[in-house]
């Protein structure tokens, strides 16, 4: 291409970036479902004269309504650090092989099109990172309170690894576990020894602190805020553990009769299953609000168990959380208290009193903030063809429930990993490309910079560059490009990238490269438009 056109290229670029962009009619608020596909069927002339060439330009004109700007779904699964389910294998592994098998997992994410994951860093009143407020995990170098040798820190290493690979990073906490029965000893770090009249004995082994003390909730918020303050994390997750499940202590009610008798005698009227919780509410509510003020774009997620009471809807039976948990989990979605919900629907499509769709269904309808709902399925199972088919089947079946925010938590990267049948099926499958996180606009709807885009040809390919003049605040880019008889597609890159080439022509028919478009992502997942460019 000359450089005279390059030129011009460059100055309708800034010009029609400061325009309102009306034309480009992308809306600012809510996510949108997915547009209708349009086949777009062009014939390719068998022979062009030479001539009837015409010399190679590059023509600005609107962005173009079929590209496909809608190619948002939330992709994520758990790496569980308790008991070693997920990460480390084992504890007291070396630095090196603590990192080795990090970013195994972490490429196998990248690999397989996913786009966040859960990291568990905080599985019994300790920590997988540095922190001044708890111990390092056992779980971690087998001797709760010892750093890795040689030092580093794990949750940074895991933050810089998963943005490099396009990987949001949610930090997982227990927010009330204080002891896990796999923990081994209690040592004079612990939570246990340091503050004995926060936490009470269960009698399966296990410790709690008590959630309906304000030292527990004073705790448990300095920890959530000192990970949000330091490290680079997009999201805080907590998950179905707030009172203990009542078969942790025999089926027998909770150890907290000397604050319920505090409660009372300073003049508490709730009933005891109500006043435990709104100890909860009360800190779930104060948690958001918290990271809200702090960093508003850090995402909270809840992940509570997948029925909030029997009967809702009409058919579910089971496990009653509100009762036994006393976790209010559809007031915490109601009230919208969170930025994304996870339910964890454990059970198949057909299953009697507990069916996926159904139990998906009510708590959508109880989604009235219209918060992102990306409910946790369970991917474990055999791996065998049936077991693959359900999975996929749920995915698709959450497209279909909840086209405007779509998204799936995994339970847990293990099988993903174990079973690569499964892993193939979904990245040849529903994960066939890379996906952005839905945008949040209840806490951002303000799109990001259009980048200045600049085209160059060089022999068989199309290089483009790209830039804003704010780059901090963008997290990603998407190169939208279409050829003459093909539909639109595109790519997602990291931010410190920059450029990116393409073919001009592909295929034996040699079918040209016929438009591109570049657009800017910012951390709450808000688009920039784009100005299309045409290639002649």
């Amino acid at each position: 291409m000359k450089k005279r056109l390059l030129s011009l290229f460059s100055i309708f670029v800034l010009l029609l970036s400061c325009k309102s962009s009306k034309e480009a009619s992308q809306p600012e608020t809510t996510p949108k479902a997915p547009e209708e596909k349009v086949e777009v069927v062009e014939e390719i002339p068998e022979e062009v004269a030479p001539s009837e060439e015409k010399e190679k330009s590059t023509e600005i004109i609107p962005w173009d309504p079929k590209t496909p700007r809608n190619i948002e779904e939330f992709r994520a699964a758990w790496v569980a650090t308790v008991a070693n389910i997920n990460w480390p294998s084992k504890p007291g592994l070396s630095t090196s092989e603590q990192q080795k098998e990090a970013l195994a997992l972490l490429d196998f994410l990248e690999a397989h099109n996913f786009n966040a994951v859960v990291f568990q860093v905080r599985p019994q009143a300790d920590a997988l990172y540095d922190s001044e407020l708890e111990p390092w995990s056992y779980f971690l170098t087998e001797e709760q309170g010892k750093a890795p040798q040689p030092y580093y820190d794990p949750l940074k290493f895991w933050v810089n690894a998963a943005h490099q690979r396009g990987l949001e990073l949610h930090v997982w906490l227990n927010p009330y576990r204080a002891h896990h029965t796999t923990g081994k000893e209690i040592s004079e770090k612990s939570v246990i020894k340091t503050n004995p009249d926060l936490v009470v004995e269960l009698e399966n082994g296990m410790w709690w602190m008590d959630p309906s003390q304000k030292g527990t909730q004073d705790r448990s918020s300095d920890v959530v805020m000192d990970i949000v303050k330091r490290y680079d994390i997009d999201g805080v997750h907590f998950d179905d553990y707030f009172y203990p499940y009542d078969s942790y202590n025999n089926g027998k009610d909770f150890p907290d009769e000397k604050s319920w008798r505090a409660y009372q005698a300073a003049g508490g009227e709730l009933s005891r299953g109500d006043w435990r919780r709104e100890s909860v509410n009360t800190f779930i509510k104060r948690i958001y609000k918290e990271i809200k003020a702090k960093k508003p774009y850090v995402k909270f997620g809840l992940s509570p168990f997948g029925i909030w009471r029997p009967g809702y809807p009409e058919s579910v039976k089971g496990y009653d959380q509100y009762d036994k948990l006393y976790a209010d989990a559809k007031l915490w979605l109601n009230e919208g208290w969170i930025d994304y919900y996870t339910p964890q629907l454990y059970w198949k499509i057909s299953q009697l009193g507990q069916s996926f769709p159904e139990l998906l269904g009510w708590w959508e309808s109880e989604n009235t903030k219209k918060r992102h709902l990306w409910p946790g399925i369970n991917v474990g199972g055999e791996g065998d063809e049936m077991h693959i088919t359900e999975v996929v089947n749920q995915i698709m079946i959450t497209r279909g429930m909840l086209p405007e925010s779509k998204g799936t938590v995994h339970w847990s990267i293990g099988p993903l990993v174990k079973h690569k049948e499964l892993a193939t099926a979904l990245r040849e499958g529903p994960y066939s490309k890379k996906t952005l996180v839905p945008p949040s606009p209840w806490l951002d709807n303000t799109p990001p910079e259009i980048p200045n885009v600049t085209v160059n040809e060089n022999r068989d390919k199309i290089e483009i560059t790209w830039g804003v003049t704010k780059p901090k605040d963008v997290f990603r880019w998407v190169v939208y490009f279409k050829y003459e008889t093909g539909n639109w597609d595109y790519k997602i890159l990291t931010s410190d990238k920059g450029s990116q080439d393409l073919q001009k022509e592909v295929g034996e028919k040699k079918i040209k490269l016929e438009k591109i478009g570049v657009t800017s992502v910012d951390r709450t997942g808000n688009q920039s438009e784009f100005i299309e460019i045409e290639l002649n």
